[in-house]
């Protein structure tokens, strides 16, 4: 059996207060989306001004993190490097997700939407660090507050 972690609310929170810091500092109006190991929504907020649209890629990106383990980017490259069967793929092929990886594993990912691509990567990062900073800091495990299951 292996011991994975889960991200909590507390951590949710924390990715989520970064990310919107982030989109704040620079101007943006984005939705941002995070889920957990399985793809399943823990947050989305769609902050003022956001595209409509946002609000419904921002969950998808983050999903296709999960899906994969690997950045959204790494899709958008496929398709503009002419690989176009990653369009088959039930994945969405944008720039902005990423992934929360403690000890090799996805326990979770963040997607941003409604800027440009690069700018949603950046605000997802954030969000994705903030935690991992706050774990280092906090000397707990590899997140803060996270849950064995």
């Amino acid at each position: 059996m292996k011991t994975t972690h889960t991200l909590l609310l507390d951590d949710v929170k924390l990715i989520a207060a970064a990310a919107e810091a982030e989109a704040l500092a620079h101007g943006w109006a984005v939705s941002i989306a995070i889920c957990d190991a399985g793809g399943h929504a823990l947050w989305l907020q769609r902050m003022d001004g956001a595209p409509l649209m946002s609000a419904a890629v921002a969950p998808e990106k983050a999903r296709t993190c999960v899906l994969t383990g690997k950045p959204s980017k790494a899709f958008e490259d496929m398709v503009n490097n002419g690989r176009f069967a990653a369009l088959a793929m039930p994945v969405v092929p944008l720039e902005g997700g990423e992934p929360i990886v403690v000890e090799g594993c996805v326990i979770g990912a963040v997607g941003v939407s409604g800027v440009k691509s690069g700018e949603d990567a950046q605000v997802a990062r954030a969000g994705v660090i903030a935690l991992l900073a706050h774990a280092a800091a906090s000397g707990k495990d590899d997140t803060a507050g996270t849950a064995r299951t």
